[in-house]
């Protein structure tokens, strides 16, 4: 084993492989490893250029055995030796002479550390256990790679971030989670630790992490080389700025993303949507956009309007305009065998294929396969029969469905990218997608660009991507799961967020427990980074088969409009319209804070509050920026809930003006019209709420 530096890099070279540690922006390092000849040139989420740094690179050789040796238990392993040390403002990694490396911040603390259990030397570190710290393991067969990266674990540690799992738990300490995309789950591997780190899993691989007590250990299935990315900061604000420096900033978001959305399952035509925006302007109620779902068009793959039912886009878009409501369209990956586009998307590479068996994917409504993302090509190809069928109209904003993509079954072993195996790069996909439309509506000279995508990975937010999470079920169980998701990605760098008010599955819209749900849901929606309607609504409507030219047609759910729940629901609905109608400046400026700073829009307590240590444990509530902490209601059949306020500020509770000091526990006001709000005692946004 051999450690050295040159060019401002230091090197571990031990056999057959070669591991890299560089400065990547301030405070931070990427560290990356091949058995390759050369390094892997991929940068995976790593595209923004890293700011230039000063770095220092210094070597000592110690006997750590004198009492005035400084390092502490992580850095030694090893009685004598070089040690040396890679300097990057607050951030420093050390490298003994064994080659094992640990991070310290800049007052000396022990960030986090290689886990190593494999010499010979019985002490408290070093057992016989032959296992590494980092292997690539040879895939026999084939040129790619199995890979682990293990870590030491620290009882004290929590962990925010990841992505969305709809697994309830805000601190992923202690969880295993698959790192794939699935409906209803993003894998995004950024996580902020309260030891005052950041971390980033640089690799699109399927694979899994597993935050244990005795070790955390990352796997990824296929791969050429190791690459994560570690920074540092005093706050986790400075670890979200110097991630997002590197990965990329969402940016400004456009105006009609921050108020009203309405959507349901489905508008089946051109008449039946403009009739309820029509119905929306008739009573006064604010409305930014509304959405065209799915099976609006002929046959998938064909990327265009049914002429039947949608037989004039370009005056629907006009009259919409007239009305100030932004049109979204809906916008799949999967393409019919029967699509008119088919043969010439197959003929050019441009569709996932398959190891076995035959290439169709999907067998809902049609037999499809979905396109290529990673392929640039067929990013392009699809771009422009969207440019043509619908962004001639004056449609600019699209619903990227489907991102994951949804394989039945996930058999990620048997489908092939452009980029490489499914196993190898699955988790790009929804990057390609959204990456396709940003990149066209860029060159088409656009500047306000939004879509909205139910998956995200690493460096997703610089193209624009707003996430929501998925074909959730209607219950409070799942509101709860969904606030946590929506924290957890907010946390690993996706801060444009929103979920299905009152879910999508089940939901009865003539069921008094199902209305009490949506009601709670909406009110909490307005206090979301998107506030978007929408849900399948049971039952169905019950229509006789329906074909035009041949092609099934897809029937749609139950009404899903404000005024769809009774009267006295309406007026409570119509209430939070307002209420986020009137914080629009509110929302605009922490959505400009999102864009210059990465900083979440809703946020865990523990970002704002970390210095009080109950704050970390909070998973039911949230900052929506800097002064509104909001508390919503969660549970059935209750009018008050309890609150923590965390310490360093005094609260004023929005519904009842009652002020309270920080470090507290309240009971909060909550009948079903109030959502708990408390505003940081004089922050000028509580003058525009009236709860």
């Amino acid at each position: 084993m051999k450690v050295y530096s040159e060019n401002k890099k230091l090197y571990i070279r031990d056999g057959a492989s070669l591991l890299v540690i560089e400065t990547w922006g301030k405070d931070s390092f990427r560290v990356r490893m091949t058995k390759e000849a050369e390094m892997d040139a991929a940068d995976w989420a790593l595209t923004e250029n890293p700011e230039m740094t000063e770095v220092q690179i210094t070597k000592e050789s110690v006997d750590t055995t004198d009492p005035w040796y400084r390092f502490d238990e992580y850095a030694k392993y090893h009685s004598t030796g070089t040690v040396y040390t890679v300097k990057n403002g607050k951030i420093s990694a050390v490298v003994n002479s064994e080659g094992w490396i640990s991070f310290y911040n800049d007052r000396g603390d022990l960030l986090t550390a290689e886990y190593w259990r494999n010499r010979n030397r019985i002490n408290r570190y070093c057992v016989p256990l032959r296992i590494d710290a980092r292997e690539l393991k040879p895939v026999v067969g084939s040129s790619d790679y199995e890979l682990y990266a293990r870590f030491e674990a620290f009882s004290d540690e929590k962990i925010f971030g990841m992505g969305q799992y709809q697994d309830g738990l805000l601190n992923k300490k202690g969880a295993v989670l698959e790192l794939a995309h699935r409906n209803s789950q993003s894998s995004v591997p950024f996580f902020v630790s309260t030891r005052g780190y950041g971390f980033l899993w640089n690799n699109p691989a399927i694979g899994r992490v597993t935050f244990a007590n005795n070790v955390t250990e990352w796997y990824a299935a296929r791969t050429k080389k190791l690459d994560y990315f570690i920074t540092a900061g005093d706050t986790p604000a400075e670890i979200e700025k110097n991630y997002t420096a590197a990965a990329g900033r969402t940016p400004m978001m456009p105006e009609f993303g921050m108020g009203y959305w309405q959507c349901k399952l489905r508008y089946r035509n051109q008449e039946e949507l403009l009739s309820v925006v029509r119905e929306h302007k008739r009573r006064g109620l604010p409305l930014d956009v509304i959405v065209i779902d799915f099976f609006h068009w002929s046959r998938q793959g064909d990327f265009r309007f049914e002429k039947r039912d949608w037989p004039d886009p370009e005056a629907m878009v006009k009259e919409l305009r007239e009305y100030g409501v932004e049109l979204v369209v809906s916008v799949w990956p999967t393409v019919d065998e029967k699509s008119e586009n088919f043969g010439e998307m197959a003929e050019n590479g441009f569709l996932v294929n398959a190891d076995r068996s035959n290439a169709i994917h999907m067998t809902w409504m049609g037999n499809t396969t979905f396109y290529d993302a990673t392929h640039p090509g067929a990013q392009k190809y699809v771009w422009e029969k969207c440019k043509e069928n619908y962004y001639k109209y004056g449609i600019k904003t699209f619903w990227l469905d489907e991102a994951e993509p949804e394989y039945g079954p996930y058999d990620f072993d048997n489908y092939r990218y452009y980029e490489g195996t499914a196993l190898s790069c699955s988790n790009r996909y929804p990057v390609g997608y959204a990456k396709g439309f940003y990149d066209g509506l860029v060159s088409s000279g656009e500047n306000d660009i939004m879509s909205l995508v139910r998956t995200a990975w690493a460096g997703s937010q610089k193209y624009a991507v707003l996430t929501w999470s998925g074909d959730i079920y209607s219950s409070f169980r799942s509101m709860k799961e969904q606030l946590v998701a929506g924290l957890s990605m907010s946390m690993a760098g996706i801060p444009w967020w929103t979920s299905d008010i009152g879910g999508f599955l089940g939901g009865d819209i003539s069921d008094p427990d199902f209305k009490e749900l949506l009601v709670r849901w909406f009110a909490w929606g307005a206090f979301c980074p998107v506030f978007r309607m929408h849900g399948e609504r049971s039952p169905w409507y019950e229509r006789e088969e329906e074909f035009i030219d041949g092609v099934r047609q897809l029937t749609s759910g139950q009404d899903n409009e404000v005024w769809s729940f009774g009267e006295d629901n309406y007026e409570i609905l119509k209430k939070y319209i307002f209420v986020r109608e009137n914080m629009r400046d509110y929302t605009r400026s922490i959505m400009k804070e999102a864009h210059e700073s990465g900083a979440p829009v809703m946020r865990p307590l523990y970002y704002d509050f970390f210095a009080d240590e109950k704050a970390a444990d909070i998973d039911d509530e949230y900052m929506y920026g800097p002064d509104l902490l909001v508390a919503p209601v969660m549970s059935a059949h209750v009018d008050s809930r309890r609150v923590y306020l965390p310490a360093g500020t005094s609260w004023i509770e929005l519904s009842t003006g009652k002020k309270y000091e920080g470090g507290t526990t309240v009971n909060a006001n909550a009948p079903i019209d109030v959502i708990p709000v408390f505003a940081r005692e004089g922050a000028a946004v509580a003058d525009r709420i009236e709860i």
